[in-house]
């Protein structure tokens, strides 16, 4: 039996097997060590996830669509059903699932069966919330053994990717590890070094675990609250003065986890209720274009995919024609960056509380390692670095790193 270390994230999964030279990332589909999180069940019931998945409602395939499914743990969506067929089920069953689902590709990859499991969690999968946390924790667990693992145990996150980052040192430092990720931002600040890594208990050297619940979906959710949402009657104004269109509809819309909770006739009822006292009206029937035709997932994945385009090229273009022919917008990084700043800023603050948990000063810190999807963004990634100007800065694998790390917790744990 094999042990294995499971990266369920917000956006993307990965899977860490530790071998006699190291840790490999398991193919998980089409060759790629990286699935994303997202499901696809037909009108029969039947599953694809990843990119088959969001190939399915992309080509307009009859069926249920969802995405960030890690971002419901912690919350009391987890135990609310989902329409899949003519059957509703449990989100819970749907992580089972996907979570299922990677273990069997793992093991036809790897060629053994996989029974153990360090799991990767966030620092906080709910703000300042202890007994959430620990539900949720619990929810992880559960759902892991009904999975098939029959030992579960967790490491934190941005703890697996100083593991990972560890296997590169030749000397001891003090690093500060940044993990912002797709639904969490994490930070840890440990001691690594090569006299370390066969300590058998590491607890001594992690000086401080810190973390705040934002990451990738919610740049996501401010950049189509503000430039998507209002091509959709976002704050327009209703015909009685000092009254704007409800906002509910919207921030659903702009929200991963929430989308699929506004395909009812009674939203569409309601909507078009509304429609009937809009000064606007015609930016509600797009509004409800994407209810009815049920396109909310095809909006976040433009808004996502224009993100990455603005972290990478600075100007991206957003093509809306799902919506209504000829309809797009552009938009530059500068825009990113003012939609989205304050999460930025409160991102970075959690360097300072990190540093205050550990009892260091800024100047202690000899490195800075990035990972997650989130560090490409250029105003998040400079934010974090102006509060350790002296450290070094390097870059692990965006989607690798914790599932690698995990990896080689799940050989020191399990052997």
């Amino acid at each position: 039996m094999t042990a294995c270390g499971l990266d369920f994230g917000t956006s993307n999964t990965t899977l860490g097997v530790p071998t006699a030279t190291g840790a490999v990332l398991a193919a998980l589909e089409d060759g790629r060590d990286t699935v994303p999180s997202a499901v696809f069940y037909d009108r029969l019931g039947d599953l694809r996830i990843g990119r088959a998945a969001v190939s399915a409602y992309v080509a307009g395939d009859d069926g249920r669509f969802m995405r960030s499914l890690k971002s419901v743990l912690g919350t009391a969506l987890l135990d609310e059903t989902t329409a899949v067929g003519r059957k509703r089920i449990p989100f819970r069953a749907v992580i089972g699932d996907f979570v299922a689902t990677v273990k069997q590709r793992a093991q036809a990859d790897r060629g053994t069966e996989l029974s153990r499991v360090v799991m990767g969690r966030p620092v906080f999968f709910v703000d300042e919330d202890p007994a959430g946390n620990a539900k949720a924790q619990q929810a992880l667990e559960e759902i892991a053994r009904g999975a098939g693992f029959s030992d579960v145990t967790f490491q934190y996150e941005p703890i697996a990717a100083a593991l990972d980052y560890e296997q590169q040192v030749n000397h001891e430092e003090l690093a500060l590890i940044a993990d912002i990720g797709g639904g969490t931002s994490d930070f840890s600040i440990v001691r690594i070094g090569p006299a370390l890594k066969g300590k058998p208990d590491r607890a001594d050297d992690i000086l401080a675990n810190d973390g705040v619940r934002i990451g990738g979906t919610d740049f996501d959710r401010q950049l189509s609250l503000g430039v998507v949402m209002p091509l959709l009657g976002y704050r327009s104004p209703m015909k009685q003065p000092g009254r704007d269109v409800p906002s509910a509809y919207y921030f659903d819309l702009a929200t991963w986890s929430s989308i699929n909770r506004l395909y009812t006739g009674k939203t569409e009822r309601e909507i078009v209720e509304v429609r009937r006292d809009a000064a606007h009206p015609a930016l509600l029937d797009r509004l409800l274009k994407v209810i009815e035709d049920q396109r909310g997932h095809t909006l976040a994945i433009a808004t996502e995919g224009a993100k990455i385009a603005l972290a990478e090229e600075g100007v991206a273009e957003l093509d809306l024609q799902e919506v209504e022919a000829g309809l797009a917008t552009s938009l530059d990084r500068a825009g990113l960056e003012n939609h989205t700043a304050t999460l930025a800023e409160r991102v970075a603050r959690r360097v300072d509380v990190c540093l205050k948990e550990a009892g260091v000063s800024a100047d202690r810190i000899d490195a800075v390692f990035l990972t997650g999807g989130s560090t490409r963004l250029a105003h998040v990634r400079a934010a974090i670095l102006a509060a350790l100007p002296q450290a070094r800065v390097v870059d692990g694998d965006t989607f690798g790193s914790v599932g690698t790390g995990l990896a080689l917790e799940a050989a020191r744990r399990f052997g």
